[in-house]
């Protein structure tokens, strides 16, 4: 299993070129589900959680070809993806793949709508919070849909003439829902509004994508989002955004070491409110088009207490980044998560660089420390992975950081991108 190597103490100067991000790409590609024309996408990011959930479409007898394209010298560009669902022969997602990236389960809205039913697995539990499937079947079953549990499995089956349009309000804001629902909406008769609905980037990108493929859409972006159910999909070619979290974990990277590197190809208007706190604490943030410069001079950074919160708020995915960019603060963070249950699974492993931060039920207290000492620590969740190569950036002499197979999920040869800005970081192969 491979593991990151970090000797710390050198500030960041130079250029990182940002990816597309994993939180766009996945539901773009189960959109392709929706039609039998041939979707391609660009600026897709080589993640593991692309490949797997390539690997369930493969399955369901998806066309699916990634053509792996160079890089730039800073990182820049994607791959591109040629996706057909011409040829479906299951309609059935197995627990083997959807029990390794809870995104799976979102086929199951397309499948639904286009095929009039779905066999999908329940994703089961999660490292940071059980994340309940209740709001997608209760979503669906608004629209018309007959759903079963059976041995692990969601079966849906439409009504005869398919799904119905419904106004569906959800209790709680989330993502995965609303892309399911989004996407199930389009095939369905009539007229669907979902209220509360996520706001995110992610969620107004994908109904960007399937108004181009043909849907009625409008309103994605807000908490009301009305979709137009019409009788048929057709293909697109559709570029995906950039990472706003990626963005944010090397402006905060950059700003724990010092130095000063400029991130190109970002979306800066995604991640005002993390740049908003950043500036705060002390971080200077210039922008300029599409170009992100963090610059952090030798004063120290001043802690600034954050309330994670559904977006526009600051996001959830930047919290563990933000807790390690404050072990090094003057002063006292508090930070509260409101988003994920166990999402402070991190703390203890920062503690092992010499942090020093108390839990008190769903707020963490980081007590500024003047330094942190490497340590080998151990990676629980793709974010965390990130807190930690932050951490370890700052911290006097070695870092070795096991079960880094979380970073490849969402984050691009990040030991390349920081290691262009002068970062002694190296992947150690077992």
């Amino acid at each position: 299993m491979d593991r990151i190597r970090i000797v710390g103490g050198r500030p960041l100067r130079g250029r990182i070129a940002i990816s597309g991000a994993k939180n766009a790409a996945l539901p773009l590609m189960t959109a392709a589900l929706l039609t039998d024309e041939p979707l391609i996408l660009e600026n897709v990011p080589r993640l593991t959680d692309v490949r797997t959930l390539g690997r369930l479409l493969a399955e369901l007898g998806m066309g699916f070809d990634m053509e792996e394209l160079p890089r730039g010298a800073d990182g820049s560009g994607g791959d591109r993806m040629r996706l057909s669902a011409a040829n479906i022969t299951s309609t059935t997602a197995s627990y083997e793949l959807v029990s390794k990236m809870r995104a799976s389960f979102w086929v199951l809205g397309p499948l639904v709508a286009r095929f009039g039913e779905a066999k999908v697995s329940l994703p089961g539990g999660c490292a940071i919070g059980a994340r309940p499937v209740d709001l997608y079947i209760k979503g669906l079953e608004k629209m018309g849909c007959e759903i079963d549990l059976a041995e692990g499995y969601v079966i849906a089956r439409a009504p005869k003439g398919g799904l119905k349009g419904a106004v569906i309000r959800s209790p709680l804001v989330s993502v995965g829902a609303t892309h399911t629902l989004m996407m199930a909406a389009t095939l369905a008769n009539g007229v669907t509004v979902l209220e509360n609905a996520a706001r995110e980037p992610e969620v107004a990108d994908l109904a960007d994508c399937l108004n181009a493929m043909g849907a009625k859409i409008e309103g994605a972006g807000t908490s009301s989002i009305r979709i137009e159910g019409v009788k048929k999909l057709g293909g697109t070619t559709h570029h995906v955004l950039p990472d706003r979290i990626e963005t944010g974990s090397y402006a905060m990277a950059a700003a724990m070491t010092g130095g000063e590197v400029t991130l190109t190809g970002t979306r800066p208007d995604t991640i005002e409110a993390a740049l908003t706190v950043m500036r705060a604490a002390g971080v200077e943030a210039r922008v300029k088009g599409d170009e992100i410069t963090v610059r952090r001079n030798g004063s120290r950074l001043q802690a600034v207490d954050v309330v994670t919160q559904v977006y526009p708020g600051f996001p959830t995915d930047l919290q563990a980044q933000f807790m390690a960019l404050m072990t090094l603060a003057e002063g006292d963070t508090e930070i509260t998560e409101t988003i994920f249950e166990n999402r402070f699974m991190h703390v203890q492993e920062l503690a092992r660089v010499g942090a020093n931060i108390s839990l008190h039920g769903d707020k963490a207290i980081v007590h500024g420390v003047e330094k942190l000492k490497g340590a080998p620590v151990m990676a629980s969740d793709l974010r965390a992975s990130a807190a930690l190569i932050i951490a370890g950036l700052a911290a006097e002499g070695e870092t070795i950081i096991n079960r880094v197979y979380h970073l490849d999920r969402g984050f691009e040869r990040i030991e390349d991108k920081l290691g262009l800005c002068g970062a002694d970081i190296q992947r150690l192969s077992n």
